[in-house]
């Protein structure tokens, strides 16, 4: 969690992407920058109304951390990083899950809830959840983050639930590639950039508040003065067959 009235303007330093016009509720896919302007990490941002709410990679956390760390202490600016270390983060995906979430949550009106728009409520008897409407498969589904305590017993009620079942690493990896979808530490590193990922949509259109003014780390290591985008040697693409893919 970020708080301190320069929350913003020191996550747009740090990362791609108009933070600023979020609106309470809404989040979006973000990359972590560093001023050789390539990726630290990707990262969905949320504007939690009194403060924004980001999630990080685990397999990262530690180094984005530090590398929000390094810059707070020069900044000069009134922000504060909460950093929730043991924050548990449950996904439930496909076509059944608003219905399973509609169950869990009744307080939750499920129709009203658009594609990566986020809200804090009880599921499952569990207060204090962030309930994002988000997901790394391609499909519908929710992130839900819970506390290490009550991790367990949410991840419990959900598996009790009819349309639920178990999905591993390998069977959410085969979805995030036909979804087109990066995995950090695979499609992206720090000897990446935002145009060699196709992730320049992440900052914004060639005409955006962020492409033009920019402003965040390593910016002018792949985008011109005027926010077109240098030129480079190789580029993330998809391939796309006639059948169903190979599993």
């Amino acid at each position: 969690k970020w708080h301190g009235k320069d929350a913003v303007k020191f996550i747009e330093k740090m990362c791609v992407g108009d933070i600023l016009s979020l609106k309470p509720g809404e989040a979006k896919l973000s990359l972590i920058m560093n001023e050789k302007g390539t990726i630290v990490d990707d990262t969905v941002i949320t504007n939690a109304g009194d403060h924004i709410y980001m999630v990080v990679n685990g397999a990262c956390k530690y180094k984005d951390m530090q590398h929000f760390k390094t810059y707070m202490e020069s900044s000069g600016l009134d922000v504060q990083m909460e950093y929730m270390a043991d924050q548990q983060l449950v996904a439930v995906q496909g076509k059944g899950a608003k219905t399973v979430v509609a169950r869990l949550a009744p307080t939750v009106d499920i129709t009203k809830m658009g594609f990566m728009t986020g809200i804090e409520a009880t599921i499952a008897g569990i207060e204090k959840c962030r309930i994002t409407r988000c997901g790394y498969t391609g499909e519908d589904g929710f992130e839900i983050s819970v506390s290490p305590q009550q991790a367990v017993q949410l991840a419990s009620v959900l598996l009790e639930q009819p349309e639920v079942k178990v999905a591993g690493l390998g069977a959410r990896d085969s979805l995030r590639l036909e979804a087109g979808l990066c995995l950090y530490g695979n499609d992206l590193d720090e000897t990446i950039n935002p145009v060699e990922a196709s992730l320049t949509w992440t900052i914004g259109g060639p005409k955006s508040r962020r492409r033009l003014q920019q402003g965040f780390l390593g910016a002018s290591s792949f985008l011109a003065s005027d926010g077109k985008l240098l030129p480079v040697t190789r580029k993330r693409v998809g391939l796309l067959g006639m059948k169903a893919p190979a599993r």
